[in-house]
C-alpha cells in the first residue's frame, strides 16, 4: 500500500512543465520573434512612407483648390537643411517661408501660412524636391513650375509625387520593392 501511495504521489508531481521545457519554448519563441522583427520594421517604414506621401498629395490638392476658391495665388515651398525637411503652404512670393522643426514656419514679408509639415532628421521619412516651390494660379488653375517631390524612407525606398502643369499629382516609385505603385 505504501508503494502505490508513493507512485500516485509521484504521478501527480509530474503533471507540470519542467524548467528545461520552459526554456526550450522561450528559445523557440525568441528565434521566431527575431526572424519577424525585420519584417515588422519594413512594414512600419512603408506605412510611414505611404502616409507622408498621401499627406503631401492631399496638401497639394488642397492648395490648388483653396487658391481657386479664394481667388488668390497659393504656394507650396519646400525646404531641406540640417534641421530636417518639409514644406509650407502659404500666400506670398517664393522663398518667403520655410518649414521649421516642431511644425512652425519661418516667414519673412507678408505671408499667410496655411499649413506646415516638417520631418526631423531622425524620422522615418524625409522630403526632397527638384523645385524650391510650386505656385498654384487661381485663375488658370495651373501650377508653376512642374516638379517631382520625393518622400524617402530610411532604407532608401521612395515614393515620388509628380506635379504636372495642371496641378494634378501622380504617384510612382523608383523602388522595385514597393508593390502597388507604377514605376517612375
Amino acid at each position: 500500500m505504501d508503494r502505490r501511495h508513493h507512485q500516485a504521489a509521484a504521478g501527480r508531481a509530474q503533471r507540470g512543465v519542467t524548467l528545461v521545457e520552459s526554456l526550450i519554448v522561450l528559445a523557440v519563441a525568441a528565434v521566431a520573434l527575431g526572424a519577424a522583427i525585420p519584417g515588422f520594421e519594413s512594414a512600419r517604414e512603408r506605412r510611414h512612407l505611404e502616409g507622408a506621401a498621401a499627406q503631401l498629395e492631399t496638401d497639394l490638392h488642397f492648395a490648388r483648390s483653396l487658391a481657386a476658391a479664394h481667388h488668390e495665388a497659393l504656394r507650396v515651398s519646400f525646404s531641406r537643411d540640417a534641421a530636417g525637411s518639409g514644406y509650407v503652404v502659404h500666400q506670398g512670393s517664393a522663398r518667403h517661408c520655410r518649414a521649421l522643426a516642431g511644425g512652425a514656419a519661418d516667414c519673412n514679408g507678408p505671408a499667410r501660412v496655411v499649413r506646415v509639415v516638417h520631418f526631423a532628421p531622425g524620422e522615418t521619412v524625409a522630403l526632397q524636391a527638384n523645385v524650391n516651390s510650386i505656385l498654384f494660379d487661381p485663375l488658370k488653375g495651373t501650377s508653376t513650375p512642374t516638379g517631382t517631390l520625393r518622400v524617402i524612407g530610411r532604407s532608401g525606398a521612395a515614393l515620388h509625387q509628380v506635379v504636372n502643369l495642371m496641378g494634378r499629382v501622380r504617384s510612382c516609385t523608383p523602388t522595385p520593392t514597393l508593390f502597388g505603385y507604377p514605376r517612375c
